[in-house]
């Protein structure tokens, strides 16, 4: 499916852009509501609410090509809102449980939940606007220039930011093999 031209022309109606944009984009809205700390008992809410935000401003929205960073910059909105309910509410924002992988053999599950385990923990050890810059370009294959309108800052500063991370990372992961290695 291509991307589907998002009109501001008010006699298109919004519905089947709006289902197209879901169609196309809604497993990456998932994605990064994830990444940002949406928890999982949430996300379906949340990502009813991105949609609703997206329906509400799709007249709004200036056609640049840039739909993911548009998108991506919506998630980051609910989910900081989420956030801040949560935090009036004073609920746990981190959840006590690991959520298994499924894999054809236990050995596999076990593997599988140990590498999400420590891919998390490297991110978890990132500061925030690097985990951010990292996980769109690594993960969700952004460009650069999506990211840098995404994030609204500057390309230049999306591409330190992604170095620094990428430093971090290979530094923790040095260290842990090191102390492996003595052990």
């Amino acid at each position: 499916m291509t991307e589907p031209r998002l009109s501001r022309d008010a006699a298109t109606p919004l519905a089947p852009q709006l289902h197209d944009l879901f169609e196309l984009y809604g497993a990456f809205v998932c994605r990064s509501l994830r990444y940002l700390g949406v928890r999982e008992v949430d996300l379906d809410d949340m990502l009813q609410e991105v949609f609703l935000v997206v329906y509400q401003r799709l007249n709004d929205y200036q056609e640049r090509g840039r739909t993911r960073a548009w998108l991506y910059s919506i998630c980051t909105r609910v989910s900081l809102a989420h956030r801040r309910k949560l935090a009036r509410h004073r609920e746990n924002l981190t959840s006590d449980f690991d959520e298994a992988v499924q894999g054809p053999t236990q050995l596999t599950r076990v593997e599988d939940r140990e590498a999400l385990a420590f891919g998390n923990r490297l991110l978890a050890g990132l500061p925030p606007q690097q985990r951010e810059v990292f996980v769109l370009y690594e993960v969700e294959d952004m460009t650069m220039a999506e990211i840098a309108d995404a994030l609204r800052c500057p390309i230049q500063t999306a591409y330190s930011r992604l170095h620094k991370a990428r430093e971090r990372i290979l530094a923790e992961v040095e260290r842990i093999a090191a102390e492996i290695d003595h052990v």
